[in-house]
Formats: C-alpha cells, structure tokens, sequence
C-alpha cells in the first residue's frame, strides 16, 4: 500500500536543491506529503500538479509553492519529458527576521489559512528573479563552500520574501496573530529553539514544556517526526555543529566544545568518536579543514 507520508531528514539535509528531469528519475510523482516546504520552478515540458483539491498547469517559467503536510502530486500533461528546479527546506531553519516582522514559518502558516495564491505564472516569476534563486540554491549545494548554508539561506529568504510581497498585492496583511503565534513553539518548530540553543545545558523535559506537552507524549511524537528520540537529535546537531567548526574554523578543541554545548573537551572528542569512528583531529586532517589551535588531551 503506497503510503501519503514522505519522510524529510532535516537533521542531515535541512535544504534539498535539485534538478529533477523524468528522463532519469522515477515519475510521475505521486500523491504524498512531509514536513517541509517544497517550491517548484519549471524548465521545461507542462506539468500537472494537484495541491490538495486544486489543479495547476505549470509551463517552462512558472513557479509553485507546497505548504507544509499539504498532499500534492505532479504528472505530465502530454507524457512528454519534464525538467524542474525543487527546493525543499525546514522553514524552522531560517531564523533571519527583521524586528518588525513575525518568524516566516507563522507568515507561511496564516498565509496558507487565508488560502493565498501558491501558483505564479512565468510573467510573475520572472519579476521575482525564481529563476536565479532556484539555481543559486543548487549550485551552492552542489559545491559547498564556506558558509554554502548561510548563502542557502539567504537566497531562501530573498525567494520567501519575493512570495510575502506578491500576496501583499493580493491583500495579505501582517496581523497580530502572527506575533503571537512566533513567541510559541510547537513539536514541528521546536528544532529551532534546540539549534538557538545547542551550546546550554538543554534537557528533554524542559523542551517538551515548551511545547506545552508531557514528557512521554513529546518524546513519542517527536520520534515519529524526526525518525529518533529528542536525546539523540541534540547529540547529532552537536557533532554536526562540531564538523562545522573543525572544517571551516581554527578554533582549538577545548573552545569547540564550550561553542556546542559539551561539558568538556574529553566529553566532545569520545561522542565525536562515537559518531563519526575518528577523532575531531583526524577528522580535521582528513578533510582538509583548519590546522591550527591548541587540542585537548
């Protein structure tokens, strides 16, 4: 039985960007639904999509947004071959924001409610610069640079910002709930306030409070969403965080591991081991990544 739910690895990959051509990949796609927000621009062909209830045809140029655990599918109009850009991203994992504004995952959330437009044809797209957007995103993807992340999202949040303002124009407004609804968390944006806060002394239960659930049922639905316990989730944020460091920094061991919120250097270095089979100063040799600094014992 084909089951709706597509599982997303925001942990490993809080951002997917790539070119999916039907020539090579398994199509068509067929009705499903995750976690993350997906955008769609088309290259060529004319598609079919569904987004719940509604239709769309999409030619080369258009541009689709999918909301969150909305059920959507895409086929060929005529079978003819199709080719288009796909990201897809944790909207909890874009943590930029002006003062004034609520967090882009609360807009995206009473933007959806009030059933704003999620298709924009080429002549629309085109004035939002979709195109170089989309392919921005993959290219950093595909050669991970310095700070490849923090240029994901920045182009994410130019693309959001771009959609924000075209509902603008069909009347979308701002409104209180949003404020309110950005100072709560929920099992499905939690993962920002552990990554706001991976270097402290978190603890599962006072998590699960912030989400205003009892520890026994946060611990079971986050397994469901995240695919692992809430424990496990913190431990690999701070060996991806540590990674990032030895890769892109000089900092030395014992500063790392204050940064990502281990009791101590020994502490780091055994669950580094643990996860990756080699110690955070081979794993720094191996892969090319700053040299210096004083290491621990």
């Amino acid at each position: 039985m084909h089951s709706l739910f597509e599982a997303s690895d925001s942990l490993n990959m809080p951002f997917e960007c790539f070119i999916f051509d039907t020539r090579v990949e398994n199509f068509p796609v067929r009705p499903h639904w995750h976690y993350f927000m997906e955008m769609i621009y088309m290259i060529e062909g004319t598609a079919e999509m569904y987004d719940g209830g509604n239709r769309y045809i999409l030619r080369s140029g258009d541009f689709i947004l999918f909301h969150p655990k909305s059920i959507h599918s895409i086929f060929s109009v005529d079978n003819s071959p199709l080719r288009y850009a796909v990201l897809k991203y944790d909207l909890n994992q874009l943590n930029i924001k002006p003062t004034y504004a609520p967090k882009l995952k609360d807009l995206f959330k009473i933007a959806e409610q009030k059933k704003m437009p999620v298709y924009f044809p080429s002549s629309i797209a085109s004035k939002m610069g979709c195109k170089t957007l989309f392919m921005n995103c993959i290219n950093e993807v595909t050669e991970k640079n310095y700070g490849y992340d923090l240029m994901i999202q920045s182009h994410l949040y130019n693309l959001n910002m771009q959609i924000v303002r075209q509902w603008q124009t069909a009347g979308f407004s701002v409104e209180n709930e949003a404020f309110q609804t950005s100072i709560s968390y929920d099992i499905d944006s939690i993962t920002e306030y552990i990554e706001t806060h991976i270097k402290d002394s978190i603890q599962v239960n006072d998590i699960a409070q912030k989400c205003g659930m009892s520890y026994s049922c946060f611990a079971k639905k986050f397994h469901s969403i995240y695919g692992m316990s809430c424990k496990e989730y913190i431990a690999k944020i701070r060996i991806f965080k540590v990674e990032d460091y030895l890769l892109f920094t000089d900092f030395d061991l014992n500063f790392i591991s204050q940064e990502t919120g281990f009791s101590d250097c020994s502490h780091m270095i055994r669950s580094f081991k643990k996860y990756r089979g080699i110690t955070p100063k081979q794993f720094r040799l191996q892969h090319g990544g700053k040299k210096g600094g004083v290491l621990c014992p």
